[in-house]
């Protein structure tokens, strides 16, 4: 998620995409980072089949570097 071009991103993984895109939309936590930041613009996305693979791939993004 991001909060626009060369904006905030936001990084996470779900079970429910269209669900969880829903509730960085709608702001249904208005405490969260991405409520905080506006990041409801979905960039990307990818589907794995095993959890630990996403959740690797999660952490390998959060690593990278802005540049």
């Amino acid at each position: 998620m991001a909060s626009g071009r060369n904006g905030t991103l936001y990084v996470g993984m779900t079970d429910d995409l269209p669900g969880r895109v829903w509730q960085h939309k709608s702001k249904a936590r208005p405490d969260s980072f991405t409520a905080k930041y506006g990041c409801d613009l979905l960039v990307w996305y990818e589907v794995h089949e095993e959890r630990e693979t996403a959740l690797r791939g999660e952490q390998q993004i959060k690593a990278w570097r802005r540049a």
